[in-house]
């Protein structure tokens, strides 16, 4: 099925959707987060991805991560609205990219975690097994699957169970494509203690994946990361946070992120292996211009 990566040698990816729609006044304090825009601020949506290709990224992620199915219907969705809405999401972003002259387009697929809005997405600790996990996710991968997007982004991935489930799901759709990122604990394991190698090796020899990683990770653990995915074989994707950390107590960022070290940063991302990299939360579209500046020597 081949690599997205085309004649470039690196993938630039955009960055934190949802810090970018907040910089634009958006309020986000909601369940759905970003996904509530598909239902009240789509133009909103549709700038923001156009802001990052603007800004030198080659791909929109979508703003479904939120948007299971599940938390849809209990906004009052049917379910058919349900499915119309994250088929939205991806015609938003293609919008975007076709505005900007060319891209990809990646649908979001959200860990079960991010639907429980607990923090399991950083933890694992799921009350769904393997079994239970590939039910949660299958209606909305079908969807996604046949929604026009060039592949699907499954992102935060935080545990084992969950990554064994997406590899069952991604049997049943061969026609599509998928980079498989999972939130890391530290340099060597993904949220749950599995260690990342293991990860990668359960999607190994896939064709369908196009890149195994980390996302929604501190940057300093992203070049033993990369090594470590790079043992599955595939292209290693790497998008970890600004470098900020969430301050639970007080419900806001703590530290700073200055995006020129960001893009340095990326630069060794890339020598360590990641051939797909971008920003997760607190990134900007400057976050993101760096990067591109770093890794493919052109400005935007």
């Amino acid at each position: 099925m081949g690599t997205p990566l085309g004649e470039h040698d690196v993938l630039v990816l955009d960055g934190g959707l949802a810090t970018r729609l907040e910089a634009l006044g958006c309020d986000l304090g909601d369940e759905l987060w970003s996904a509530r825009l598909l239902l009240d601020g789509p133009d909103l949506i549709r700038r923001a991805h156009r802001d990052f290709f603007s800004a030198g990224a080659d791909v929109a992620t979508t703003a479904g991560y939120q948007a299971s199915l599940p938390a849809l219907t209990r906004r009052g969705l049917s379910a058919r609205e349900a499915a119309d809405l994250l088929r939205r999401s991806v015609a938003l972003a293609a919008e975007a990219r076709d505005e900007h002259g060319g891209g990809l387009v990646a649908a979001s697929v959200g860990p079960y975690g991010a639907s429980l809005a607990d923090g399991s997405e950083y933890t694992g600790a799921y009350d769904l097994g393997e079994d239970g996990l590939a039910a949660w996710h299958r209606e909305r991968w079908h969807i996604l699957a046949d929604s026009g997007a060039d592949l699907l982004a499954c992102e935060t991935v935080p545990s084992y169970a969950e990554a064994r489930a997406l590899a069952r799901l991604l049997a049943e759709t061969p026609h599509v494509r998928v980079w498989v990122s999972f939130s890391c604990r530290d340099g060597a394991h993904i949220s749950d203690g599995t260690p990342l190698a293991d990860c990668a090796a359960l999607f190994s020899g896939l064709d369908q994946v196009v890149a195994v990683g980390a996302n929604c990770t501190a940057p300093r653990h992203i070049p033993s990361l990369v090594r470590a995915a790079a043992t599955g074989g595939a292209p290693v994707v790497a998008y970890p946070n600004s470098g900020e950390s969430w301050d639970a107590r007080n419900r806001r960022w703590a530290g700073s992120s200055d995006p020129v070290s960001f893009g340095a940063a990326a630069l060794g991302w890339r020598d360590a292996g990641a051939r797909l990299i971008g920003g997760c939360c607190r990134t900007t579209p400057e976050h993101i211009r760096q990067i591109r500046r770093r890794v493919r020597g052109t400005g935007a």
